[in-house]
């Protein structure tokens, strides 16, 4: 039996004046990498932030590993990268890793592997304003690897990189999930819908569709995960 890292029932964000999710219902099992698709504002962010315990005006119910999304008792067991990278531009890349290792209360011997899983190895001494943004983004990465969690949640980690690094990446996040944690990535590019063993296609706050990029293709008889999303999203209106 697979058991679900992530169980969320009647979720609702609200912003302001503004409902920006609308009662949603899903699980995400460990094991597996679960894609968030969607075009930009569509809610996917919100969704993360909410998961990962920092978003306000949240209704409804969010556990994680049957904790109240956000408790102190998951610090350790999460992993959260945003879109921007958090990361110190003025340290090392080590420096940096072994900054937030230290936070986190992770063993030092912690932060080579994670510099290594990012392949910046090379890099690791470099200050990190000196590096590319793709490697950037790796840095962000491997901080969130460190301590090994066992709820990864990448918001949208594979933009402005080059595809063998992309490449490399999605090979990463799904030995991550091999071993046996979940892994929730978001992108607005649906070519790397192809990459998820399960999607959640989102639009305007809601899911659209829930399933593996076979059986969503399949059910709208189309040829790619983008001709599929316009298809459901033509048919409900």
């Amino acid at each position: 039996m697979m058991k679900n890292a992530v169980e969320v029932h009647d979720l609702v964000v609200v912003r302001g004046d503004n409902e920006v999710l609308h009662g949603l219902d899903f699980t995400i099992p460990v094991g597996q990498v679960t894609g968030l698709l969607g075009p930009s504002g569509c809610g996917k962010s919100t969704l993360m932030r909410t998961l990962v315990g920092v978003q306000a005006g949240v209704t409804g119910t969010a556990t994680v590993f049957d904790q109240p999304a956000g408790a102190r008792q998951l610090r350790d067991r999460v992993g959260y990268v945003t879109q921007a990278a958090s990361v110190y531009d003025d340290l090392s890349v080590t420096e940096n890793l072994a900054f937030f290792a230290k936070v986190l209360g992770v063993d030092r011997d912690e932060v080579a592997k994670a510099i290594d899983k990012v392949d910046l190895a090379s890099h690791q001494d470099q200050v990190v304003s000196k590096l590319s943004g793709g490697q950037r983004s790796r840095v962000s990465l491997a901080v969130a690897l460190l301590g090994t969690p066992d709820l990864l949640v990448l918001d949208e980690p594979t933009v402005g990189l080059d595809p063998v690094l992309r490449q490399d990446l999605w090979g990463l996040f799904h030995r991550i999930a091999d071993g046996g944690a979940a892994v929730l990535v978001s992108s607005h590019v649906m070519d790397e819908a192809e990459r998820c063993d399960r999607l959640l296609l989102m639009r305007d706050g809601v899911f659209i569709a829930d399933g593996s990029p076979a059986e969503i293709k399949q059910k709208t008889g189309a040829d790619d995960i983008e001709q599929a999303f316009l298809t459901i999203v033509r048919e409900a209106a």
